[in-house]
Order: structure tokens, then C-alpha cells, then sequence
């Protein structure tokens, strides 16, 4: 009999070429913790542009603002963790180089689990009595139909193009599993898509992701999942817990070089001026290969 899955195996440029400009791209992960960054630097090297990112964002968000990739970001926060807010970003917000849709945490989710539904919205009370609802002047509210009624948020489906999230293991058929204590809205991230991307640290057999640990660690099936991408140390210098911590001496050279365009064009020629094997290679260089904070957050 033929056989019935499909090998999903890619590389970070095989990814970024089924990208297009001016796509709505969403970026799993949380602040400063499992972000898919080999597949961010990936978009980096790349000419695609005028995105729409939808992400609790953290270096991701700020990298891609430093290169003028974003023109639209829907975000719950943008976090570097153990540094309040990404400096990138701040900047780009500041200087109005982006359009800012911000939303609390709870309504980014509900948006994604609409989409995910195939919903034009879902109801929530997240935003209510809030400034969400007045800097959001688009948003609307709608009253329950049954006796309480009660009036909550419409808030509207976050529909994607294409979804990036970064995993500790997967298989070749796309089936992913995270190995720390959260999977961070990853798999409706991924449901949420047309086409989800998961780099990871490892591609195993099947057999393999079963054996590590319980099956509810499996929260991405390869139902929906479009390619997997094999990348170690590919979510430095974000944590991905338990195979490495953030690398905050990394992440504080990132925000000092930010800081100043000079040290920035220096920092950008040294990690981002080449393919991932050039950053991975710079890093371990420079003794920053996983993360320095062995197994924080």
C-alpha cells in the first residue's frame, strides 16, 4: 500500500520562500521564551516586507522592526522578560514606523482561537472597563442572547496567513511536542493558519516523542502543520526550557547595541550578516551557545 503521511522536512529558506510580502504572519512563543528566531533571522535575510505580525512578542517583533519588516503589528505585549520591553520596538512605536494594534493578552487569544474555530469573532469579557476599548475604537460589543444579558467584547478573529512557532521535538511529519511547563497558544497559533512552520530542536521518530514524556506534551498535530525544520540552538537567545535557558548576556548586548546605530551596525555584521550556520558559529564564538541562564524562563 502506498504510504499514508508525507515527509515535512524543510530548512529555514525552504520556509521563508513559501512566504510572501505583505502576508499576516503569526510568531508563537512568549516575550523572551521559545520564539522560532532561526526562522525570523530567515525572514531577515530575506527581501519580504509590509507584514502584519500578530505575536506576544519579544525579540522577534523587535528584529523584525529593526529591519523594516513589519507595517502592521497586533501584539498583547512585547517583552524581552528580564527586560521590560524590546528597544527595537520601542523605537519603531515611538517614531509611528508601525501600525500598532494593541490588545490584552486574553483578547489576542480569543482572536486566535476564533480563527481557529472559523469564526468571525468570539465573545469575551477580556478589554471591558479598559483604555483596550478606547484605543481600539474599531472594536465592538454584543449583548448575550439569553436572560443574563450580559454585553461582552466581539473580539474578531486573528486570521492568519502563515503561523512560525519553535518546539522541543518533532517528527517528520509535523507532529510537535514541547518539553517545558507551557506551550504559550503554539498550537492555536498553528490551527489558527492557512500554513504552520515548526522548527525545533530536534526531529526523532515518532516512537521517540511518545517514549519523552506524556502525550498532552503533543499539542501540535501534523494535521496542521505544512513543514518542520530541524534547528538547534534555533530559538537562542530565547529560552527553549528544558535544552537551554534565555542567554541573557546575549540578550544584553542585543539592547546595549540597539541603543546606539553605530554599536547596531557592528552587533547586525556580526550575528545577522550571514545564514543561521554563520549566527550559530558568531555565537559560539563568542561562548553563547545555548543559554547562559541554564534553564530559566
Amino acid at each position: 500500500m502506498p504510504p499514508t503521511t508525507t515527509d515535512k522536512q524543510m530548512t529555514e529558506d525552504e520556509v521563508i520562500a513559501e512566504l510572501r510580502s505583505g502576508m499576516t504572519i503569526g510568531i508563537g512563543g512568549w516575550g523572551s521564551r521559545r520564539k522560532p528566531m532561526s526562522l525570523v533571522r530567515a525572514i531577515l535575510r530575506s527581501d519580504i516586507s509590509d507584514l502584519t505580525i500578530v505575536a506576544y512578542g519579544g525579540p522577534d517583533v523587535g528584529l523584525l522592526c529593526a529591519a523594516g519588516k513589519i507595517k502592521r503589528l497586533v501584539y498583547g505585549f512585547v517583552s524581552l522578560d528580564s527586560i521590560p520591553l524590546d528597544p527595537h520596538f520601542r523605537a519603531a512605536r515611538q517614531a509611528g514606523r508601525i501600525e500598532s494594534v494593541e490588545y490584552d493578552e486574553g483578547m489576542v487569544y480569543s482572536g486566535l482561537y476564533a480563527a481557529a474555530c472559523r469564526l468571525p469573532f468570539l465573545p469575551t469579557r477580556s478589554g471591558l472597563g479598559s483604555g483596550v476599548m478606547t484605543s481600539n475604537p474599531d472594536l465592538k460589543t454584543i449583548k448575550s442572547p439569553y436572560a443574563d444579558g450580559e454585553e461582552l467584547v466581539a473580539m474578531p478573529a486573528l486570521k492568519l496567513d502563515a503561523a512560525l512557532v519553535h518546539q522541543n521535538r518533532a517528527d517528520r511529519l509535523g507532529n510537535a511536542q514541547h518539553l517545558g511547563p507551557d506551550v504559550y497558544f503554539d498550537d492555536v497559533f498553528c490551527a489558527a493558519a492557512d500554513r504552520a512552520y515548526v522548527s525545533c530542536e530536534r526531529i526523532v521518530e515518532t516512537d521517540e516523542l511518545l517514549a519523552a514524556a506524556h502525550p498532552a506534551t503533543l499539542r501540535i498535530s501534523r494535521a496542521v502543520v505544512s513543514g518542520v525544520v530541524q534547528a538547534p540552538n534555533g530559538a537562542h537567545f530565547t529560552s527553549c526550557v528544558p535544552d537551554y535557558g534565555r542567554d541573557e548576556r546575549f540578550q544584553r548586548e542585543y539592547v546595549r547595541a540597539a541603543a546606539d546605530p553605530e554599536a547596531w551596525a557592528e552587533f547586525r555584521a556580526r550575528y545577522l550578516s550571514g545564514d543561521e550556520a554563520d549566527y550559530q558559529a558568531a555565537v559560539s564564538a563568542a561562548g553563547l551557545v545555548g543559554g547562559s541562564v541554564g534553564g530559566a524562563a
